[in-house]
């Protein structure tokens, strides 16, 4: 999929890998089958060829495919190294049938808005007036092989991701849209991120990037960890990033039909992750099998709940009557004969909630005291599966 900057609320623009007609290669097969997919899903479709090679069997082909589907076709020449010059090369391919070739230089970065302007003019003004605030995108990350492409697969049902047990075979995000009685989603399949000592292909640092980016667009992660190794250090790196983001999260343990049970199975499991994960002990956990569907349906509520937490906001007054409750429980903490006072709270902005609290001086505000208002916070208004951050202002401070 590719979201085109400033018009990826419009529509969704999909772009398949290359299609290699008659491989009997497993991926490449896949990949010829995504791009079906991503055909049919399309609104419009880019079909890239090669100016230098010119017109070949395999895109005489491609076009006949294309034809069929009855899409609008942007067709796009690459290695138009001489852009802008008289070519006889370019009218070689009027021959497919797809209308105007438009020639690129995607090295040199020319003729990129030429042909962007040519795929705005097939936007449909029911997409260009959608609405898309009801949407949340979940982004599904973790290490790979850890089955995020197949919970795609299982949530959408269909094949819409190529799942393999060869690892790193996701190598972008790839977007889908969703939607059932719980809502209306956008699933972000993410490349698995590997520890940077095995990250040597430009590719696969190419990959960690736009895990990261997806992690950056999303509403919500879902953290999935593998149920038959428990969390790793690779799983804790990840979660990290969602965490530092201020991204709602949901831990999801995947795999759990290859896991042999006891009664106590699950709340050992829960409190091994809460230690290997201490800071993500607001997050929900959820036990599920993507290859099964065991639990998969649980996803949505606990999706729903944890991005309306994420955007919580809560008035000044309630705020403050919460921290008088807590000041009164536990004093603030003093230093050296000065006692630190707390003047007022307020919410600065959602996603995560970040509050302001204003003080006599900040040095005396400490962690642990910080952490407890917090836990008063989350104890009144939930804020279940979202960061808190707290900021820390002196009296008479400028407000940012």
């Amino acid at each position: 999929m590719l979201n085109v900057i400033g018009e990826e609320e419009i529509l969704r623009l999909l772009i398949p890998d290359g299609i290699e007609i008659g491989s009997e290669d497993f991926i490449t097969e896949e990949i010829a089958n995504q791009a079906n997919i991503a055909i049919n899903l399309a609104d419009v479709i880019i079909f890239l060829t090669d100016m230098k090679q010119g017109v070949t069997q395999v895109d005489k082909e491609i076009a006949l495919m294309l034809k069929r589907a009855s899409k609008p076709v942007v067709l796009v020449c690459n290695k138009a190294d001489n852009y802008g010059k008289t070519s006889d090369d370019i009218y070689e391919f009027y021959n497919l049938g797809l209308g105007e070739p438009h020639p690129l230089s995607a090295t040199n970065a020319i003729g990129i808005g030429d042909v962007l302007d040519a795929v705005y003019e097939n936007f449909s003004e029911e997409n260009e007036n959608e609405n898309d605030d009801e949407i949340i995108k979940v982004a599904i990350i973790g290490k790979p092989n850890v089955g995020k492409s197949s919970l795609v697969n299982k949530i959408l049902g269909e094949e819409r991701v190529i799942v393999s047990n060869i690892a790193g075979t996701t190598r972008d995000a790839i977007d889908s849209s969703f939607e059932n009685e719980f809502g209306k989603y956008v699933f972000i399949d993410t490349a698995g991120i590997r520890r940077k000592s095995k990250v040597e292909e430009r590719i696969e640092k190419f990959s960690v990037m736009r895990t990261l980016l997806a992690i950056e667009r999303a509403d919500v992660c879902l953290m999935m960890i593998d149920a038959t190794e428990g969390v790793t250090d690779q799983d804790a790196k990840i979660a990290g990033e969602a965490h530092e983001a201020g991204k709602g999260v949901i831990l999801v343990i995947n795999k759990w039909d290859a896991v042999e049970k006891d009664t106590y199975t699950i709340e050992q499991f829960k409190k091994d992750v809460y230690n290997k994960l201490s800071y993500l002990t607001y997050a929900p956990i959820l036990f599920i099998s993507a290859k099964t569907g065991q639990r998969v349906n649980k996803l949505y509520e606990t999706i729903n709940h944890v991005a309306s937490q994420n955007a919580l906001r809560v008035t000044t007054g309630m705020l403050n009557q919460v921290l008088n409750e807590a000041i009164a429980i536990v004093q603030p903490p003093t230093d050296k004969g000065k006692r630190l006072k707390i003047y007022y709270m307020t919410q600065a902005t959602t996603k995560p909630p970040t509050f302001v609290v204003f003080v006599n001086n900040k040095e005396l505000f400490h962690f642990s005291y910080e952490r407890y208002l917090i836990n008063q916070l989350r104890k009144e208004f939930g804020l279940v599966g979202t960061p808190i951050r707290m900021i820390v202002r002196e009296k008479g401070e400028k407000e940012e």
